[in-house]
């Protein structure tokens, strides 16, 4: 996967020159220890002509001869190198350039596509900000989160353009990535896959993504591993956990290694919910990436993960107040039982890379990926509904001053579920110069073996809900299913530039799936372009269009019974997206702005709901329906040499059920979030850039909801908008390149140590994820009780790097 400065969205675009006469420049790019770095942006400013460095960190380059040029040598973590040459006619000239390793801006050099790098709506995560996010949950994930939004800061999980959780692909070096299937909530939640500490580039797609891309139709996050070149490591401690990770290679570097252990508890933070209780929470966390280079054409590559969560719950009470000022409610619950939940997953893949020529690559990966899970509870809830007194002259204002209903609400789940995955593929690519071609093939085996049983029983006043001759449950459910099947998949893609001035690049593909459960045999055409006029100003027009499927996972198989229909179809849509990009200087001081527009028709959709950061299907192909919006974001040093950056998005996300004859219109979907606006900022002492600040904000519009025993169209009513502010203050306390360093030999392998003080939602603003609804057997009115997520907290952090 190419490597980029962690500020360039990816505008890989050609210039091909419009000069009569030309010279060229080649050399080797190493860094300080002379280690050969893999692609290195070699970049002519303000023409658009570039390339980057191949593995042994060689490069060649042609450049307008007959006049002063400005190269640009640049590589993600490290100091941007300038050269100014003036070459004649035919001129060859060798350089070769040292990087030193320091801190990177935005880089406003647009190149030449050579790879695949035209998807138009794909940002490039900055990895040196991972260790600063300040988040309960991973930091690619909090950054994510900035982009597009949130309603839940207890889960990993995220929802991009009017899709839901599982429309999102995650990929770790080629290898496809699957995330648990029972969690029901953020609180059993474990660790996300990808470990912070091991990567060394994150690209993040939104849409109109490439068809090398498998099939999802909102996402893909492509995580490329580091491949160290020497020893090295991190300590992270904090109330919320710990992680350390060691990397290092061999001496002759033919072996590299990177192991990452990560211990979670997210006892601290539960306390800040409403439900009080005893909360125990263990998520474990094992993972290593083994590559060894035989030689110049072969080399094998091995990553295993091991993750083992439980959750253990017994609540005691609750107490939720809401309304408004002259009328107020409140719920209080008293519990009995407790919850046992346990997800335990392994991942293991192998690949072996042939390179025969400088031109050809082939790649072959096997994997394979096991999960067990359970999830077991048996509680019941004692309830005293009620109003509040509000008038601020009477004795009990804010007790309960007129009951609204007693009852209970029993609720019993029996679930167990194991899914194993097997995974072969292929791939491989050619450069043919303006052509850049890339193909796969993969062949995926599902096993399936899932139990369910859950009831709810609910008693208001004396009278068992629903109300009738019989005792009857507001709702029972008991399946089970036993299932395997068989995927197919492949594409071919060109990531093409023309060889006239327009200065334009492309990427066309073509891709399959064929699922032999409901012998369906999708095609998907995709096409992404950029183009960058000739004007003085750095812009970059860019367009993607293409079909996009997604074969049924388990989970949109099953319905809200349990019953399973593996002749579901898949879900379609077709994008189309709009963009531009402006890089610029202000203040001498690099910034980015980034606008889209994207439209989605949308038809065979499972509509589904959201059970917390569950999703439950209808398990039918009986919904049609569209999302349209745009989004804008700005990248920059606010304040200098501190990179930081605003996202601002539109949208609206409808569908409309094929089969009701009920009701034939529109309505929102559970993931219509209209506006959404998150920010990352950082500063620091004026003097002193070694104590800083961070701070993330996310606002976000509420979703659509309502009664679990109502349509799904009829949920028009939504959650309270979604408020947070993260913030949090670091400061160096160790640093090597200090001359005070200490001189104890136990300081000697550590580079730096960081402590930091967090504070979670800093406004201590009760955001609300879902409602309980509680009835009132007398009136049959229904009330919706919020359920609202933490409080704020404080959380130390410290963090070694050797």
């Amino acid at each position: 996967m190419p490597y980029k400065l962690s500020y360039s969205i990816i505008l890989l675009l050609l210039s091909c020159s419009a000069y009569g006469q030309h010279a060229t420049i080649s050399g080797r790019v190493k860094d300080e220890k002379g280690n050969p770095i893999d692609q290195a942006t070699v970049a002519a400013e303000g023409t658009g002509i570039g390339t980057h460095t191949n593995e042994k960190g060689y490069y060649t380059l042609e450049i307008p001869a007959e006049k002063k040029i400005s190269i640009i040598y640049s590589f993600l973590g490290y100091e941007l190198v300038r050269k100014n040459i003036n070459l004649s006619a035919g001129q060859n000239e060798a350089i070769d350039i040292v990087l030193k390793q320091g801190s990177t801006n935005i880089n406003t050099v647009t190149i030449k596509a050579k790879h695949s790098d035209n998807d138009p709506s794909a940002i490039q995560l900055n990895t040196s900000k991972m260790k600063e996010m300040v988040t309960p949950v991973d930091p690619i994930t909090a950054m994510i989160k900035t982009y597009v939004g949130s309603h839940n800061e207890l889960t990993s999980q995220y929802s991009v353009r009017g899709g839901n959780y599982d429309e999102n692909l995650v990929y770790v070096n080629d290898f496809e990535i699957y995330r648990p299937f029972l969690v029901r909530s953020g609180q059993q939640e474990g660790l996300s896959f990808v470990n912070s500490d091991l990567v060394s580039n994150v690209n993040f797609s939104v849409g109109g993504f490439q068809a090398r891309y498998g099939d999802k139709m909102s996402s893909v996050l492509d995580v490329t591993y580091k491949t160290p070149s020497e020893f090295a490591g991190s300590v992270m401690l904090s109330l919320l956990g710990a992680n350390i990770h060691l990397e290092g290679a061999s001496k002759n570097k033919k072996l590299t290694y990177l192991i990452g252990v990560r211990q979670k508890s997210n006892q601290y933070i539960l306390q800040a919910q409403p439900t009080k209780g005893v909360y125990n929470p263990s998520f474990t966390d094992a993972q290593t990436l083994i590559n060894y280079k035989f030689n110049d054409k072969w080399d094998m590559e091995v990553i295993a993960n091991y993750a083992r969560n439980r959750f253990t719950f017994e609540p005691e009470n609750e107490t939720t107040s809401f309304g408004v000022l002259n009328q107020a409610y409140q719920l209080q619950v008293f519990y009995t039982g407790n919850e046992i939940d346990q997800f335990d997953s392994r991942f293991g893949g192998v690949s072996t890379t042939y390179h025969p020529n400088d031109k050809l690559k082939l790649k072959f990966l096997i994997s394979g990926f096991q999960t067990n899970e359970s999830e077991t509870y048996d509680i019941s809830g004692e309830y005293l509904f009620g109003e509040l007194q509000t008038d601020l002259s009477k004795k009990d204002f804010g007790q309960i001053d007129a009951s609204l209903g007693t009852g209970i609400i029993h609720d019993y789940t029996r679930d167990y579920l194991s899914v194993n995955v097997a995974n072969a593929g292929f791939r491989g690519s050619y450069d043919a110069k303006n052509n850049f071609i890339q193909w796969g093939l993969d062949a995926n085996v599902t096993s399936i073996n899932d139990q369910l049983l859950e009831w709810e029983r609910r008693d208001s006043a004396g009278f068992t809900q629903p109300y009738g001759d019989t005792l009857k449950m507001a709702y029972y459910y008991n399946s089970s299913a036993t299932f395997n099947y068989q995927r197919y998949d492949g594409f071919i893609q060109d990531n093409f530039r023309f060889k006239d001035s327009l200065r334009l690049t492309g990427s066309a593909g073509v891709r399959f799936n064929y699922s032999s459960l409901n012998n369906e045999l999708i095609v998907s055409p995709r096409l992404q372009l950029g183009f960058k006029p000739q004007w003085e100003n750095d812009v970059v027009f860019k367009f993607a269009t293409g079909l996009y499927a997604q074969p049924p996972i388990y989970r949109e198989m099953r319905d809200f019974q349990g019953n399973v229909n593996t002749g579901l179809k898949a879900q379609k849509s077709y994008h189309t997206v709009l963009g531009a990009d402006y890089n610029y200087k202000l203040y001498n001081r690099p910034f980015k702005i980034t606008a889209e527009v994207y439209y989605k028709n949308l038809w065979d959709i499972d509509p589904y709901i959201y059970d917390n950061v569950s999703i439950r299907y209808t398990a039918k192909n009986d919904a049609v329906g569209y999302v349209y919006g745009g989004e804008l974001r700005l990248y920059g040093d606010i304040v200098k040499d501190a990179t930081s950056w605003i996202s601002i998005g539109l949208m609206k996300a409808q569908q409309r059920l094929t089969d009701s004859p009920a009701f034939k219109g529109y309505f929102p979907s559970p993931s219509d979030q209209r506006f959404m606006l998150g920010m990352y900022f950082e500063d620091y002492l004026p003097r002193n850039k070694n104590f800083k600040m961070h701070l993330n904000l996310l606002y976000a519009t509420g979703l659509p909801t309502g009664p679990p025993n109502l349509p799904i169209y009829d949920n028009t009513l939504h959650t309270p908008d979604y408020k947070r502010v993260d913030i949090g203050f670091s400061a160096l306390l160790l640093d090597s390149k200090r001359k005070e360093h200490p001189a104890h030999s136990y300081f000697n392998n550590i580079k730096t140590i960081w402590a930091s003080l967090e504070v979670f939602n800093l406004l201590d603003i009760q955001n609300t994820l879902s409602y309980a609804w509680i009835q009132d057997q007398t009136t049959n009115k229904i009330f919706a009780v919020p359920n609202r997520l933490t409080s704020r907290l404080l959380n130390v952090k410290l963090v070694f790097l050797f």
